[in-house]
């Protein structure tokens, strides 16, 4: 009818605000003083969620109207890219079509998008495998970095006892290391200690039964003492949580769900160390500006950059990040994406991106805009880190990290002010070598997979490889 007001279908991202809550359906219902089953229809999208009953949603649980909406526009652009696949290309569907079937029934949306995320990361590890030999069993850190993955990089249970336990630590007026070592003391009956690195063995930290004491490297600088010591806090207390929270998923092998465990306690301790409103606040004021954050927080840059990644809050987002970490040599001993950029499983970098620059360039943040092969752009900012112990001649790791987003996004970084990003031209990058297709890269250290290589021993081309699309 013209003029009638279109009808709001949400259950998908109802059912998931709910869980998020921890609330069942009956207690939703009692909150909003309606029947369970009205809840149960509406998040089977078997009813249309009201204006009045949505405004009351709001007040209720304290959320953002943007909520309700959060991830449409991410699944509108999956959509978007799975259609624009060559299998598809007979297919007449167009921007309508992907909007109506959103509006309609967005949980098959949703399905759909998810099913070509697959397909795609399915399709890029066996050109993988096949290009570098992979083969056999499982491979356990492969498998923490898709659980980490799947789940965008967001815990929302891991995130609300962070900030109980932050609030309680802030409670004490210390800072946040004096504070850890009073719950220590207080709730564990254990003194945290900061000991001489000989002492320590050339372990960073060290829970020593016999002693009741927690021991800390002084090799270590003030942000990473800390994160330790949150670190081994979350192993005390929230342990339950991090076996609950893993064991949603299926692994193939122990050693996966161990690293995936790890990779949980990790986050913990940082949702401890940046509790997430207010971190996110912070981000606002000082437009996502790491070194300020780092500043403000007492932290490290790369704790920061971690940090950044895992704002996912319904109604509360940050930017999607997507993050790298490198050594000189190009080898990742760090990624996370939550689907926002297509990072290789095996190999290295594009020679191209230029976190590789920022080793002539020590501590020093450089920008670069990068365009893959399928026209996808993306802003991205690298420096390099330290690793290892502190004092003269003891070792040290050089590392890069990289932080970047969809182009779009570029311009609520205070890096991407003062660059004109309609103007500048992308530089043309590729995922990995072995699959990337660009014909002409000066660049490449590999033929790309699936592509017929050319030999013509009578001409030299400027680049190290011909090939063929047939």
């Amino acid at each position: 009818m013209a003029g009638q007001s279109k009808r709001l279908y949400i259950g998908p991202r109802l059912r998931r605000i709910r869980r998020e809550l921890g609330l069942t359906q009956a207690q939703m219902a009692a909150d909003l003083d309606v029947s369970p089953s009205y809840v149960t229809l509406i998040e089977r999208n078997q009813r249309p969620l009201p204006a009045d009953l949505l405004l009351r949603l709001a007040e209720t649980y304290e959320l953002e109207l943007s909520a309700f909406s959060a991830g449409e526009d991410e699944t509108l652009a999956l959509l978007e890219a799975a259609l624009a696949d060559p299998i598809f290309q007979e297919l007449s569907v167009g921007r309508d079509d992907v909007r109506d079937l959103l509006s309609s029934n967005p949980a098959m949306g949703d399905a759909v998008a998810a099913l070509y995320q697959a397909h795609r990361s399915s399709q890029a590890a066996v050109i993988e495998a096949r290009a570098t030999g992979q083969s056999g069993p499982a491979d356990p850190l492969e498998e923490a970095r898709e659980y980490i993955s799947e789940a965008r990089n967001y815990f929302p249970a891991l995130e609300e006892v962070g900030e109980e336990t932050a609030r309680a630590l802030s409670a004490n007026n210390h800072n946040l290391f004096d504070a850890l070592a009073d719950r220590f003391k207080k709730k564990h009956s254990l003194t945290l200690r900061v000991l001489p690195a000989d002492i320590m063995v050339g372990a960073y930290r060290r829970h020593d039964r016999h002693r009741a004491q927690i021991a800390i490297s002084e090799a270590l600088d003030q942000a990473s003492r800390t994160f330790q010591a949150a670190l081994q806090l979350v192993l005390f207390e929230q342990g339950k949580l991090l076996d609950e929270t893993v064991n949603t998923a299926a692994f193939e092998s122990d050693a996966g769900r161990r690293l995936a465990r790890a990779a949980l306690a990790n986050y913990a301790a940082g949702a401890i160390i940046f509790p997430y409103s207010i971190f996110h606040q912070s981000v606002q004021e000082l437009h996502y500006d790491i070194e300020a954050l780092a500043r403000r927080y007492g932290a490290s840059f790369e704790q920061v950059c971690h940090r950044l990644t895992t704002l996912q809050q319904p109604g509360k987002e940050g930017i999607p990040f997507f993050f790298l970490r490198i050594d000189a040599a190009g080898n990742v001993s760090k990624r996370f994406s939550g689907g926002v950029f297509p990072f290789a499983r095996y190999g290295g970098s594009c020679p191209l991106w230029n976190i590789h620059e920022t080793f002539r360039l020590p501590r020093r943040i450089i920008t670069q805009t990068v365009q893959l092969p399928d026209g996808d752009s993306y802003f991205s900012i690298a420096r390099t880190v330290h690793g290892g112990e502190g004092g003269f001649a003891a070792p040290k790791a050089e590392r890069a990290v990289a932080l970047g987003c969809d182009i779009k996004h570029a311009g609520k970084l205070i890096y991407g002010r003062d660059i004109d990003l309609e103007a500048a031209t992308p530089t043309p990058v590729g995922v990995t070598c072995r699959l990337c297709p660009r014909p002409a890269c000066a660049a490449r250290a590999h033929p790309p997979v699936e592509r017929r290589i050319i030999i013509d021993e009578h001409r030299r081309m400027a680049t190290p490889f011909s090939f063929a699309f047939d």
